[in-house]
């Protein structure tokens, strides 16, 4: 009798096993079929991250990550919608299931990738140091890590993990997004910014006279697109998306009109 006990429990585990597909995983569908299914792309992203994620006056978000969402909404064929976090509330966002993809100008970190799966590249750019107009003497970040100085970063972005690794004794301040930083800095309440290059030098476009950049930059990142960790067929989906998008006609366009001109930057609403 207990020879066929363990024969039957045995054919069950096969079966539950077979089920499950063979290796544990489930037959859940991946992310790009369930958008296509609903026919709706929802998109996390933290405007103020310029020229990437920003709102315009009228509440549109727009910028080259903006651009590139829809790129993919058109290619799906699918409408696509905007959601609103904090940089450090998207990987949670995705987690929970709010939002289909991050698309934020989120650096590919490996400890980020424990959380989530990465497309491939989409953007190339690093990090850089904003001081004030007002500070003559620093020409690199090593001169601010002082007893005294103050750093303002970007909660949970790259940039705020950097600044609490390099610097030792000046004091790193976490602020909800980069415009909250900046503008700190311009009130007196900080000595220096690390953020990403494309929107330190946007900041400094629409403040000349307050904030520059210290030559050179302290490190060298690349920008993909977020999802569901372990979502094999939309990462591959996207690797082949933006390997037809990159340098087309519409992604030349974006960049030369987010990069490469400023008529844009009287539209996009300002941090009070």
């Amino acid at each position: 009798m207990k020879k066929y006990l363990v024969l039957i429990i045995s054919l069950f585990l096969v079966l539950l096993t077979a089920c499950s597909g063979g290796n544990g995983s489930s037959n859940e569908a991946s992310t790009i079929d369930n958008i296509v299914k609903k026919k709706t792309l929802v998109i996390g992203t933290a405007p103020g991250y310029l020229p990437f994620d920003m709102k315009d006056k009228k509440g549109n978000f727009v910028g080259y990550d903006m651009d590139l969402a829809r790129a993919i909404g058109k290619a799906l064929n699918v409408k696509v919608e905007f959601k609103q976090y904090e940089f450090s509330g998207l990987i949670p966002a995705l987690q929970t299931g709010d939002i289909d993809m991050i698309l934020a100008g989120m650096t590919i970190r490996g400890d980020r990738a424990l959380s989530v799966s990465f497309s491939n590249p989409y953007y190339a750019t690093g990090q850089a140091l904003m001081v004030p107009t007002s500070d003559s003497t620093t020409t690199n970040y090593q001169q601010l890590d002082q007893a005294g100085k103050t750093i303002a970063v970007s909660q949970g972005t790259t940039g705020a993990l950097l600044a609490k690794q390099i610097f030792k004794k000046a004091k790193v301040v976490d602020y909800p997004d980069f415009p909250s930083a900046g503008m700190a800095m311009t009130q007196g309440q900080a000595d220096g910014i690390i953020y990403d290059e494309p929107a330190v030098k946007m900041f400094i476009n629409m403040n000349p006279n307050k904030v520059k950049q210290v030559s050179g930059l302290i490190s060298s990142e690349n920008l993909g697109i977020g999802v569901k960790l372990n979502d094999l067929k939309t990462v591959q989906w996207l690797n082949s998306f933006l390997e037809s998008y990159r340098n087309s006609p519409d992604d030349l366009a974006s960049i030369n009109k987010w990069f490469k001109s400023t008529d844009w930057m009287n539209q996009i609403e300002k941090k009070k």
